[in-house]
């Protein structure tokens, strides 16, 4: 499924215009983004949660030349999957 296609069944599922369910998932990714860019974390229960956290730096290899490279510290966002989706997952 694809951003489209989540917006087709968002769209359905609430019985709304499609233009209006575009406005809603941009609504919750920019929500999310703008929390997530504060540093901050985002829980919806029994779905996951984002976070954000720091990665080291550390030594990489360079798969094309096989030299080592140094890999700078950085942030990366974390996603933890809640217990109604796990849930799905064994479906």
């Amino acid at each position: 499924m694809n951003k489209t296609d989540l917006i087709n069944v968002v769209s359905a599922k609430v019985e709304i215009s499609k233009t209006l369910g575009k406005k809603t998932v941009n609504a919750l990714i920019e929500a999310i983004c703008e929390e997530i860019e504060k540093g901050g974390k985002v829980s919806l229960l029994g779905f996951g949660s984002f976070s954000v956290v720091q990665k080291a730096a550390r030594k990489g290899i360079n798969p094309a030349t096989k030299a080592y490279v140094q890999i700078p510290a950085h942030k990366v966002v974390k996603f933890k999957a809640g217990t109604d989706l796990l849930k799905c997952a064994d479906r």
